[in-house]
């Protein structure tokens, strides 16, 4: 068995080299930055060296997102469609930065080796280096490993819900407004601003939907992204009715009122589904939990007279 003092100072040795190099590399970074700009400044000013004003801002950061990519290295998806796919998760939490992915890579590999370092300072002092003494060390790595992931599941669940419980007012303002003469984006701006309170999920979606289409984006394209983006299905189907709609030429105000009743059938239905589980989902507590209480209640009394008649 290897002794626990020999280990620790190694742990201790590989976090402060990471410390100092992730300094080292913010710092060359800047200094990088810095001379360009310089050589830049140095140089007669033209049209292509005129900067943005929000770069100093950006600049800010730029160590920062630097520091994240090399820490995101690697646990970076490494093929083009787990990049999709990892982006359309962080985009139905909510997280539509270009620098999304990659801060989330960093976070994972920031808690895996945290958590690793922590869980060994913790477990191993005192105890011979083996499976019984590591055990834990390897049960919070993991947890450590899959923390980021738990999280995200939480906030695209949440956020999902969050679209899906305020849809159906959003649709019918959105039939009321369309049916009274109201284009398609003077709706949405209509529902962002009497929704903005109570539905500030949805109501952000469609204000940047409204945003893209005044941007000059196609109807098609901006109504698809916003049903990927939210994950939900009732509205990848609102999307899909509403790009069918303005394809064929047909009416936007019948199509919203075909959808919103479809959905609203959908939702008694899934109401009744709920209802006809609850009698089942009512066996395990009432098992577990109130029949022992039950039992101990009308038997117990019961039980002890007959032992002591037995006895006596």
């Amino acid at each position: 068995m290897v002794p626990v003092t020999a280990v620790i100072p190694l742990l201790v040795f590989v976090g402060i080299v990471f410390a100092i190099w992730s300094v080292l590399s913010m710092i060359s970074a800047r200094n990088s930055k810095a001379l360009d700009r310089l050589a830049r400044l140095s140089r007669p000013p033209s049209l292509a060296d005129i900067e943005d004003p929000r770069q100093g801002k950006n600049e800010r950061f730029a160590g920062l997102l630097e520091t994240a990519k090399a820490i995101s290295a690697p646990l970076m998806p490494n093929t083009e469609a787990e990049q999709s796919q990892l982006k359309t998760k962080l985009a139905n939490a909510g997280f539509r930065s270009d620098a999304a992915t990659m801060v989330y890579s960093g976070v994972r590999f920031a808690c895996l080796l945290l958590f690793f370092l922590g869980s060994a300072v913790i477990f191993l002092p005192g105890r011979e280096l083996g499976w019984r003494s590591m055990q834990w060390v390897v049960i919070f790595t993991a947890l450590g490993f899959y923390l980021p992931s738990i999280v995200l599941w939480w906030l695209r669940r949440k956020r999902q819900e969050a679209i899906f419980l305020s849809l159906p007012d959003a649709l019918d303002l959105l039939v009321v407004c369309v049916e009274s003469g109201l284009g398609l984006d003077a709706a949405m701006r209509k529902v962002c601003d009497e929704m903005s309170d109570h539905a500030k999920v949805i109501c952000e979606e469609f204000s940047l939907a409204n945003f893209q289409l005044q941007m000059g984006r196609p109807r098609r394209e901006v109504l698809h992204d916003l049903g990927v983006r939210t994950g939900v299905d009732d509205v990848r189907a609102l999307a899909a009715i509403l790009i069918q709609a303005d394809r064929f030429g047909s009416s936007i105000a019948q199509a919203l009122r075909v959808q919103s009743d479809s959905m609203r059938t959908r939702r008694k239905q899934i109401a009744e589904e709920k209802a006809a589980k609850t009698a089942v989902q009512l066996l395990f507590p009432l098992i577990l939990f109130i029949f022992p209480g039950i039992f101990v209640v009308l038997v117990g009394p019961a039980a002890i007279s007959i032992m002591e008649t037995m006895f006596k």
